[in-house]
């Protein structure tokens, strides 16, 4: 029978059995030490089968001990002495994940809907992929303690050309010295990346690249179309989000499409219709799919380390007709003027007859493919969402994206680090993404193996974020407060006005 200790000598013990902190750069001793002193809350989570992360096997009968907002120590729960006054977290029968990561979302300020979504679908983690004064404001909260939300990586204002598809919260950018001047006011900013998009001209886009790398800077964001897309990552441009422009890249017609493109110009009194060129153009792309000439893109992918984001939840969305999702009952979760807007918006994209709707299906299915294809060849790929946009919902839809991951080709398990290990790595996060001594404390326990049907990433008991325990029923009251915050009256759910993207995909 293991000997109970109390919580000063079990501190002691992870002194002794602190390998793996020393490993991850934590000194044990110290750590204990602290630990003690701040009074820090001790977490076991016992019995479960641990998957990691990495791609190492599952292992079963495993505990999980977290001291504060750390993890202090993994084995064998057979290992472990019992401690007194720690919380133990009943593992057994259930599979232990690394906590989540959305790669691109949006909608954080939305205070009292957006992050209780998020944690009670185990996202500890987003990329928020467009900064304002309010989603900063948000992310400060979640960071001082102020409000339980998931750790939040946020972009720059979006940097645009004097053309744009977007709304006054662009900033747009006609020529070099404004460029540099806008990421300069992103890092004023504290931005964590600079987000570019569609418009930009060839030598304002130059400028962005130039000013981030001298200030060490990520930028990511949108294919910019007056740019070829290895170009943009010879750039350094980090990541290419929604799949835009490869199926142009990767086709026999590459050439040709590119140079319609190039002789269009950009209209500002219809911005739209450059917008809905290249689209069809991608459409039509996708089609005429060539192996050598994807192979030969992929490589310069993967030799400048751009990763793809394929946002294939909402791409989804796009390729139905409009009403599809008007009954989803996840709308319970949304305001009422967000669901008006999205009625509005969606028409712009979705297909209006059942011609259009069967060739967005081959569209779609063309799309999983392609990411499938550059899986294989080596290039990173995130799991993503763009939540915000129409019928995209915050955590819930991240749980299709892994689905549409799997359907792609990915395995269960590739799909799965997309949202975890791969994630962090993208990020520079070496403290996240994998379940390891000195990582953060961010895990979700689940009542299924996610590793035999990524599916069971639903059937969440227990969530960890930042060494806060939220069982299943903490989880179901973030649920409740997130509906009837955004069953109050329009308005009453936040503050600011909806930031949607008129075209869709932000």
């Amino acid at each position: 029978m293991r000997v109970e200790a109390n919580r000063r000598e079990f501190l002691r013990w992870l002194t002794t059995a602190g390998a793996g902190l020393a490993a991850a750069g934590v000194a044990p001793a110290l750590f204990a030490q602290e630990a003690a002193a701040a009074g820090s809350d001790v977490v076991v989570v016992t019995g479960a089968t641990v998957v990691d992360g990495t791609d190492g096997p599952a292992r079963p009968g495993s505990a999980v001990v977290l001291v504060g907002d750390r993890i202090a120590w993994v084995g064998p729960a057979a290992e472990l002495p019992r401690c007194a006054g720690a919380r133990v977290v009943d593992g057994r029968g259930r599979f232990l994940v690394p906590g989540l990561w959305d790669m691109h979302a949006h909608g954080i300020d939305y205070e009292d809907i957006w992050p209780p979504l998020f944690l009670a679908n185990g996202v500890t983690g987003i990329r928020e992929m467009q900064g304002y004064e309010e989603n900063r404001v948000t992310r400060d909260k979640i960071a001082r303690g102020e409000l339980l939300g998931p750790r939040v990586v946020l972009a720059s204002t979006i940097l645009d050309g004097p053309v744009s598809l977007l709304g006054p919260s662009t900033t747009r950018v006609g020529t070099v010295a404004e460029a540099r001047a806008a990421v300069r006011t992103a890092i004023a900013q504290r931005s964590d990346f600079v987000k570019v998009y569609f418009y930009l001209p060839r030598d304002v886009f130059a400028a962005i690249a130039d000013e981030c790398r001298r200030h060490r800077l990520p930028f990511a964001g949108h294919w910019p179309y007056r740019i070829r897309q290895l170009d943009a990552a010879r750039a350094g441009q980090r990541s290419f989000e929604h799949s835009f422009g490869l199926p142009i890249a990767t086709s026999r017609y590459r050439d040709e499409f590119l140079g319609r493109l190039d002789a269009e110009p950009f209209d500002p009194k219809a911005p739209r219709d450059f917008f809905n060129l290249a689209r069809e153009l991608d459409r039509q792309a996708a089609q005429a799919y060539d192996p050598a000439a994807a192979a030969r893109h992929f490589a310069g992918l993967t030799a400048h380390g751009s990763w793809l984001s394929p946002t294939f939840a909402v791409n989804r969305v796009i390729s139905k007709p409009a009403g599809a999702f008007a009954h989803d009952p996840r709308n319970k979760y949304v305001p009422r003027e967000v669901l008006d807007l999205w009625a509005d918006r969606l028409p712009l994209l979705a297909p209006a007859t059942p011609e259009q709707a069967a060739q967005q299906d081959v569209y779609f299915e063309a799309q999983l493919r392609l990411a499938g294809e550059a899986h294989r060849a080596g290039v990173g790929l995130l799991g993503g969402t763009d939540c915000l946009n129409p019928y995209v919902y915050p955590g819930f839809s991240l749980h299709d994206e892994l689905d549409f991951l799997v359907a792609a080709g990915l395995g269960p398990r590739k799909a799965l680090q997309t949202v975890t290990r791969d994630a962090a790595a993208f990020l520079g996060r070496a403290d996240a993404g994998t379940i390891a001594p000195g990582k953060a404390a961010d895990l979700v326990l689940l009542d299924a193996d996610p590793l035999a049907d990524i599916r069971a990433v639903r059937r969440i008991d227990t969530v960890v974020t930042a060494g806060r325990v939220l069982d299943r029923a903490a989880l179901d009251k973030l649920l409740a407060a997130a509906e009837a915050a955004a069953n109050r009256r329009a308005g009453a759910a936040n503050a600011r006005s909806v930031r949607l993207p008129v075209h869709g995909c932000c």
